[in-house]
């Protein structure tokens, strides 16, 4: 029987199939179990037109057999099988696809025919596990069943041999096991059933395969219970996917189990969105938006992205291009027959087909959170403390590229309503006359309550967001305006109460002091940019606000991310010269200058600590209260 070569580069082609294209070796049962289903839907495409082949969907079977002893692990199906002809194109030339071929000779009449493959290389995966390959192949129709040998480059063998029915059995010798690879492992019925169901848990036949179980000897004594292990044919797949099903047709317990299964998560999600779209690219898609925040969430441990599936076939297990970022909480699967997939069927030859699954994907996910938000406003809230900090983000992000986009998801703590609200809510409230939307930035909503910045406004009735986390000045910066109403602190000063009708007295003339900020400015030197009379204070002597730009609270934040940068916000100290604290002050100035500069640094020293900002001499500031009190 004389061996036969690859009728193609064929060592140098082998050897580049087995250790460079396929990632993980596992892959190789997830090629050949696809392979399987290819035979088997070729034959039930057949069974449409041809009524003697007598077998129905549900009659299409794949069979895993593990031989530990003998090292061995067979694949059978009853598809339609090979003859010598179909061997030698298949299996004899590498890169050669049955699927492929039979593709282009129905055309588009493929819906009763999902096959899987195209470039013909899948089946030579199993020489990575495998030192030895046997098929053994009877094709539909056919008197003779073949077999066909090799162990690798050196080419094969075909000769004729017994089968009682049509299909084929793929036989796998597995190599032996090295201290970096144990081969062994893909002959333990766990690891197989792991394999099924994490690639093949869709393929539409049912794979079966001999399991074993341990159940109570039924004459064992209930105090001391005795066990024995039995084996038992079981499917090891579930078939038919939940995403494939109409959502109405779905209980909500199936989506639970079918999430906390396949997620890892002991929690139902929170919210399940069902996608089914046809058109560029054909795709189904299940998402689900967590009910509580991973605990590894803002983690650099913590993967975002879909399960990525083609024709029921697990492709890629994290696909973060399917997620925009301030998105990537979301999980969930999609599966798609129209993706370029590229040789080894681990990723895209090209993303066309993906982005335009990620933009409908990001359409879908957004218009049911402002869906949730509009009719479910306490659920809404519950997603948003698990994750609005995410939507924050994706505001910031790219330069406010998406702002136009999750500004309307927005929420933030409002202080009259006393929970967070959105920008609409929050300017359909806003007083005539009023040209922006205040907010005020702080540790806490208690700590931002107590800053007197704020007395005047409230006061008035103005109602005031209070920004809390790191990221929202940052947002609101990248928002610069909400329906044309442009973003102001209410710590700076520019923020002073409008009068409330134009009937409303005009405010008296202030009195000069520009002596007393002049000194005091000399006093306090380069620690501040300027003294000014302020216009936000009410019944507080003083306080600090920032220039244009950077904030107190965002140089905070550069201090902890970023200390080697030393930014710094302007430091402008504001006096309320209706307070009697000025007025002594004012009097120490002209009768005791150096008794005004320690005023001018108590007042200083105060403004920083009602601001959050560090003294920077603790010590001689306690020095200083002391002395002044004595």
């Amino acid at each position: 029987m004389a061996k036969r070569q690859f009728k193609a580069e064929s060592k140098r082609l082998l050897d580049l199939m087995v250790n460079s294209i396929y990632t993980h070796h596992e892959i190789f049962l997830r090629e050949i179990i696809s392979n399987a289903s290819d035979a088997c839907d070729k034959l039930c495409y057949r069974a449409l037109t041809d009524q003697d082949v007598g077998l129905g969907r549900k009659d299409f079977k794949i069979e895993i057999k593990a031989d530990k002893t003998g090292r061995i692990l067979t694949v059978s199906d009853n598809g339609i099988g090979m003859d010598k002809e179909d061997l030698e194109s298949n299996l004899g030339v590498i890169a050669s696809s049955g699927t492929f071929q039979f593709r282009q000779e129905v055309g588009d009449d493929t819906k009763n025919a999902d096959v899987i493959g195209q470039f013909g290389v899948g089946f030579y995966s199993a020489f990575m596990v495998a030192d030895h390959i046997s098929v053994v192949t009877k094709k539909y129709g056919s008197d003779t069943a073949y077999l066909w040998q090799s162990s690798g480059a050196d080419g094969y063998t075909v000769t004729e041999c017994e089968r009682e029915s049509f299909g084929t059995d793929v036989i796998m010798h597995l190599r032996p096991d090295t201290d970096d690879e144990k081969f062994s492992e893909f002959l333990e019925g766990w690891r197989l059933q792991e394999l099924v169901r994490k690639y093949s848990d869709y393929i539409r036949f049912p794979i079966r395969m001999e399991v074993s179980k341990t159940r109570k000897k039924e004459d064992s004594p209930e105090d001391h219970p005795e066990y024995e292990t039995y084996t038992e044919v079981e499917t090891l797949n579930s078939m038919v996917p939940l995403w494939q099903r109409q959502k109405s047709k779905v209980k909500k317990e199936e989506y639970d189990k079918f999430y906390r299964d396949k997620f890892n998560d002991y929690a139902e999600p929170q919210r399940v969105i069902a996608v089914s779209a046809e058109g560029a690219v054909t795709y189904r898609a299940l998402l689900f938006v967590p009910s509580q925040q991973p605990f590894n969430y803002y983690s650099k441990d913590f993967e975002a992205g879909l399960q990525l599936y083609s024709n029921g076939v697990l492709i890629m297990e994290k696909c973060s291009d399917l997620l925009p970022e301030h998105f990537r909480f979301v999980r969930g699967v999609v599966d798609s027959a129209d993706l370029s997939l590229n040789i080894s069927r681990e990723l895209l030859q090209h993303d066309r087909q993906l982005k335009v699954i990620a933009a409908n994907l990001d359409k879908k996910i957004r218009a049911d959170l402002q869906k949730m938000m509009k009719d479910e406003p306490e659920e809404y809230a519950k997603f948003w403390k698990n994750f609005g900090r995410q939507l924050k983000f994706g505001v910031v992000s790219d330069y406010g590229a998406k702002k136009d986009e999750l500004q309307d998801l927005l929420l933030f703590y409002s202080s009259t309503e006393k929970k967070p609200v959105s920008l609409a809510d929050y300017v359909s409230r806003m007083a005539e006359g009023q040209e922006s939307i205040y907010y005020a930035a702080g540790e806490t909503v208690e700590a931002i309550d107590r800053l007197p910045q704020l007395e005047a406004l409230k006061d008035a009735g103005t109602e005031i967001l209070f920004f809390t986390e790191d990221v929202d000045e940052f947002a609101a910066q990248a928002l610069m305006t909400y329906q044309e109403k442009k973003f102001l602190s209410a710590l700076s000063g520019e923020a002073a109460p409008k009068p409330e009708s134009e009937e409303a007295p005009e405010e008296t003339e202030e009195p000069d002091h520009k002596a007393v900020f002049d000194f005091v400015k000399e006093a306090l030197g380069e620690q501040i940019k300027e003294v000014k009379s302020s216009k936000i204070l009410k019944s507080h002597p003083v306080c600090l606000t920032a220039g244009p730009g950077l904030s107190f609270e965002m140089e905070k934040y550069f201090a902890a991310v970023q200390p080697e940068q030393k930014l710094k916000a302007d430091r402008i100290l504001e006096l309320n010269t209706s307070h009697p604290v000025f007025a002594a002050l004012e009097k120490a100035v002209t009768d005791d200058p150096e008794k005004a500069k320690k005023y001018a640094a108590l007042l200083f020293n105060q403004a920083l600590l009602i601001a959050g900002l560090p003294l920077e001499d603790p010590s001689g500031y306690t020095d200083l209260v002391c002395e002044l009190l004595v």
